[in-house]
């Protein structure tokens, strides 16, 4: 944890469950506990899991000219959000290549919530803010659990009024368990799912209490790596570990573009200006890869960095893979060349293991994403 400098207020009690609190984003993680990480996979696939995500940077923008520091930085038409909706949003450079996803929440007129990752879109809104009429607050108070699974409506329905009509990609402010919070239907699993916005002295009580009035229903605090497997089956990006930062090409600096990486949707129709728009679309058709899945024959896991092959030449690279003891299937999320990105080629994976494999369209689970958005 030598590089950590933001804590999480949870810290002690995923050190009592068995975590060493491993650095991520600045901030001491609990990427694993006690016991098989597998158990925290399938709670949030059948029942739900408790999994503390404050490592996310939080940062508050506010003022007259929010609004536009944000529609030119993001890719997304932040004239549709209102108090109460947020959207998935991605960020580009002057080259046009990805350097940061985001979810904008608008939390009031003139006021909006971006929650960062890992990439630099933070420290480009800052610069990106001066001489504007915007103030920038970087919100570590504000703690992040995250609720997800088949059971975690049915949970919050006990004890939010209206928790059932919040609508996907939507949030509001009530109490819960008698302690302010920001409740937004949003989540990184694939499952309908509940984030969970606090006050860093109101965590733990939060986070006790659904553990322990959850139980019954069978929530159980979830390890941070559970997110792997969870993301594999379910197509989502977890930067830089699926990019050209990890995965460098020979003779170019790293940076991928939104058509590489299936992330084109996040351009609102309509919208033309934005930082790395020309670059964003000239690049269209001119795609190096393509983010793809890979279906591993047998029951063993392959690992990051084990190579795809087919006709003797190298076709690809595994970025992140999973194996389901609920499905039995062996999963990955790989670049791949452009011809290979189709459902059902023949190839081989060779490094960790040696076995046959194919190209498998994404995401693995619920592939028409009807859990994320279905009602009531």
């Amino acid at each position: 944890m030598a590089n950590s400098w933001r804590i999480s207020a949870l810290a002690e009690r995923h050190r009592a469950l068995g975590s060493e609190l491993e650095d991520w984003n600045g901030m001491g993680t609990a990427w694993t506990y006690d016991g098989d990480v597998s158990d925290s996979h399938e709670a949030i696939r059948t029942k739900a899991g408790l999994m503390d995500v404050s490592g996310l940077k939080k940062v508050h923008y506010v003022g007259p000219h929010a609004e536009n520091l944000l529609e030119y930085a993001t890719t997304r038409d932040i004239s549709k959000l209102y108090p109460g909706k947020s959207v998935y949003a991605t960020m580009l450079n002057e080259q046009g290549k990805f350097i940061d996803d985001c979810i904008v929440y608008c939390t009031g007129p003139n006021a909006y919530m971006v929650v960062h990752g890992t990439g630099t879109g933070y420290e480009m809104l800052i610069r990106s803010a001066q001489g504007r009429q915007v103030a920038v607050l970087f919100d570590d108070d504000l703690h992040d659990i995250s609720l997800q699974g088949p059971v975690a409506v049915d949970f919050l329905a006990e004890h939010v009024e209206g928790i059932r009509d919040l609508p996907y990609f939507h949030h509001m402010q009530t109490k819960l368990f008698g302690r302010p919070a920001m409740i937004s239907r949003t989540g990184y699993t694939g499952e309908r799912g509940y984030e969970i916005f606090c006050k860093a002295n109101d965590v733990g009580f939060i986070w006790d209490s659904i553990l322990e009035k959850g139980e019954p229903m069978g929530i159980i605090p979830a390890a941070f790596s559970a997110l792997d497997m969870l993301r594999v089956e379910s197509y989502l990006l977890f930067y830089p570990f699926d990019n050209s930062e990890i995965h460098p090409f020979d003779d170019q600096p790293a940076g991928d573009t939104l058509w590489e990486l299936g992330l084109d949707f996040t351009v609102s129709p309509e919208k033309t200006e934005f930082r790395g728009c020309y670059e964003h679309f000239r690049l269209k058709g001119k795609e190096r890869f393509k983010i793809f899945g890979v279906l591993l024959e047998g029951h063993k896991e392959a690992e990051i960095g084990d190579t795809l092959w087919a006709d003797g030449k190298q076709v690809g690279v595994i970025t992140q893979p999973a194996y389901s003891r609920l499905t039995e299937k062996s999963m990955a999320i790989a670049r791949v060349d452009v011809d290979f990105a189709e459902q059902g080629k023949a190839i081989e994976v060779k490094g960790s293991l040696n076995v046959n494999a194919i190209t498998h369209t994404l995401p693995f689970d619920d592939p028409d994403k009807k859990k994320r958005i279905a009602k009531g």
